[in-house]
């Protein structure tokens, strides 16, 4: 498909990053807003920017989004997450860190609610499509 000035407008899935903080036992989630994933719980993040490393990108997230230092970044699995009622197609990262500092704020309060610590056997819900996703691979941060 070519648009009115006869570039190619394929349709191609992006690339997420969500990471998973684990602090005393729990992982932190925010409720989102004002997104896509609306009324949704999903962990930090957003996408991986053209030749940004997916540790620095994960760094980049939390400190935008909630103001916080993480340290011991992994990787965790992927998820191919097709968000069919928004037509939008991504490819989610995992990322697995630990707290290392600061106070949770809500530094996007128009894609954020709230955050909270969860223990990851009694997540809230309903959660954000890549996570729900993890949990049908048996994924566990804890475990990683």
């Amino acid at each position: 498909m070519k648009n009115k000035s006869g570039f190619t407008t394929e349709k191609r899935p992006k690339v997420g990053v969500g990471v998973y903080i684990l602090k005393d036992g729990k992982v932190l989630f925010g409720h989102r807003i004002g997104a896509h994933g609306a009324s949704t719980w999903s962990a930090p993040g957003g996408h991986l920017e053209f030749g940004e490393d997916i540790f620095d990108a994960a760094r980049r997230e939390v400190a935008e989004e909630v103001g916080i230092k993480i340290k011991n970044l992994r990787l965790g699995p992927y998820t191919n997450d097709i968000f069919a009622s928004e037509d939008k197609h991504y490819i989610t990262l995992a990322v697995i860190a630990d707290y290392d500092g600061g106070e949770v704020r809500i530094l996007e309060p128009d894609r954020c609610l709230e955050w909270r610590w969860f223990d990851w056997g009694e997540l809230p819900s309903p959660l954000f499509l890549p996570i729900a996703n993890l949990l049908k691979m048996g994924f566990d941060p804890f475990k990683i």
